[in-house]
């Protein structure tokens, strides 16, 4: 009976030797030590109860606003990263303007505001420019095109806004259609008077002094000469800050006319910010939609505003028409 008994015992003690020597084999291998001992890790890192993923963070989901497009409701991931509620939000332009300022009113306050209170004509030119100045040096593109009869004709500004002027061939041709019919017309001329870099490559006539190319003196300079300092004032800033002024200071025009910056973004941003201050019934217009200026976004800037706010949009020559009294 005892020998039946420890024969499970010889046979533990048989298989315990066998273990062993094999263990004593692979620990003589340095190669099969080190694949024991990953095979181990390996093993007890995918037994382990507890999962070694973090959590994603918990997120907020993005609720679309049922508002009008003109209304950006905003969810948030934290307190202070707004979420939009659609792609096309971080482009639209959802500043509050001004109560709008009687047409009268306009001239005064661009004067008040920008200039404390007095023309810039007043005692023009300053005598460090004088001798560098031109009679008269008038140059546009498309500035003379019939569309320009055609919207005074039909709209009877009172103000106009031009974005973009450069040496004021547009401003002073309309300023003279709105004389010829009677009208007190106000033309505000939004530029920041620098030109782009390298244009004195083709307009070596305009001067420098320290670095300060004299567009703006010039300009001045031609609307003196034809005798428009009553109906153009210049706003001598870059469109986005001065049509954000604008519309902050209840400034709207009847006419409002784009041609500044020329790629996609500029216009598109200009675009937007003028159809803020457009007084109802206005209309905006701009040149460069069928120019070699298309093919760097002038086109596309217009398309896809008047596509995404459903308005009708016409041609006249080169330039592009919205009329919001028909839309």
């Amino acid at each position: 009976m005892k020998e039946k008994e420890d024969q499970p015992s010889l046979h533990r003690h048989q298989h315990q030797k066998r273990i062993v020597n094999v263990t004593k084999k692979l620990f003589a291998n340095n190669a099969a030590y080190v694949i024991l001992l990953l095979l181990s890790y390996a093993l007890g890192y995918l037994s382990s109860p507890t999962s070694h993923t973090p959590p994603p963070p918990p997120t907020t989901p993005i609720v679309v606003s049922s508002k009008p497009s003109s209304s950006i409701t905003l969810t948030r991931l934290t307190d202070n990263v707004p979420v939009p509620t659609n792609q096309l939000d971080n482009f639209r332009v959802t500043s509050r303007c001004g109560d709008s300022l009687p047409s009268q009113l306009v001239r005064q306050t661009i004067v008040d505001r920008l200039f404390n209170a007095t023309s810039p004509y007043t005692n023009f030119p300053p005598p460090h420019v004088s001798q560098l100045l031109r009679t008269k040096r008038v140059k546009g593109w498309g500035s003379y095109g019939g569309v320009f009869k055609r919207l005074i004709d039909k709209v009877r500004p009172r103000v106009v806004i031009e974005v973009g002027t450069f040496l004021g061939a547009s401003a002073l041709h309309m300023a003279n259609l709105t004389r010829q019919l009677g009208l007190d017309t106000q033309i505000l001329c939004i530029d920041d008077f620098r030109g782009w870099p390298g244009f004195r490559d083709k307009f070596k006539d305009i001067q420098m002094i320290n670095g300060d190319v004299l567009l703006y003196y010039q300009f001045m300079q031609n609307v003196i000469y034809f005798n428009a300092t009553e109906a153009v004032l210049p706003v001598p800033y870059s469109s986005g800050s001065a049509l954000m002024k604008l519309c902050e200071w209840g400034v709207v025009g009847d006419l409002i006319e784009i041609d500044a910056g020329h790629d996609f973004n500029s216009a598109w941003a200009d675009i937007n910010r003028a159809w803020q201050i457009l007084r109802p019934g206005g209309v905006i217009f701009g040149h460069d939609y069928f120019t070699a200026a298309d093919n760097r976004g002038v086109r596309r800037a217009v398309n896809l505003f008047a596509k995404i706010n459903g308005l009708q949009l016409q041609t006249d020559g080169q330039h592009w028409v919205i009329d919001s009294a028909v839309n």
